[in-house]
């Protein structure tokens, strides 16, 4: 999997995003503000959102020249300007291939190069996404906690597994 590239979404790409992001088992695993059913006028409002925001913080995943999922990250500022928070998503034609540690080992290098000041790099996982924890894993994350009780998915409460990385 070393044909793996992260760049900055375009507006073309809002067909190829809403095709994979319309996806229920996808939705299981992200924030509730990602839209279920996820339309091509969906993709196109985030894509003209985020392609406004300079340094760029959101990323396709593309793989052999196709969009296989997204990646990004949230800053914080105050006391936590060093930590950045990352989410992606991968398609699920996609899962298994090994393209989620590589979009995210590619992420965390962008983070060393053009981020100096952060000094670690989190994830918070669903308790059940046992194959994006494993992702982390096996880019360098550890676990650093587990958050009990934190969550709502699917009107169920749920925990968050913090997975972390110090750079």
């Amino acid at each position: 999997m070393d044909n793996i590239i992260l760049r900055p979404w375009k507006k073309e790409d809002a067909q190829a995003l809403a095709a994979i992001a319309n996806n229920k088992n996808i939705w299981n695993n992200v924030l509730d503000n990602f839209p279920s059913p996820y339309t091509v006028t969906d993709a196109l409002q985030w894509i003209n959102r985020e392609s406004a925001i300079i340094p760029v913080s959101k990323f396709a995943i593309e793989c052999n020249h196709k969009i296989v999922g997204g990646i990004g990250l949230l800053t914080y500022d105050d006391i936590y300007k060093c930590s950045i928070e990352l989410g992606y998503f991968i398609g699920e034609p996609f899962w298994g291939l090994g393209i989620a540690t590589k979009a995210i080992e590619k992420i965390v290098q962008h983070i060393k190069d053009d981020r100096p000041g952060v000094k670690r790099i989190f994830a918070r996982v669903f308790e059940n996404n046992k194959a994006s924890m494993k992702a982390l894993q096996k880019a360098g994350f550890y676990l650093e906690g587990i958050q009990k009780n934190a969550a709502v998915k699917n009107s169920e409460l749920v925990n968050i597994y913090v997975l972390v990385k110090l750079v």
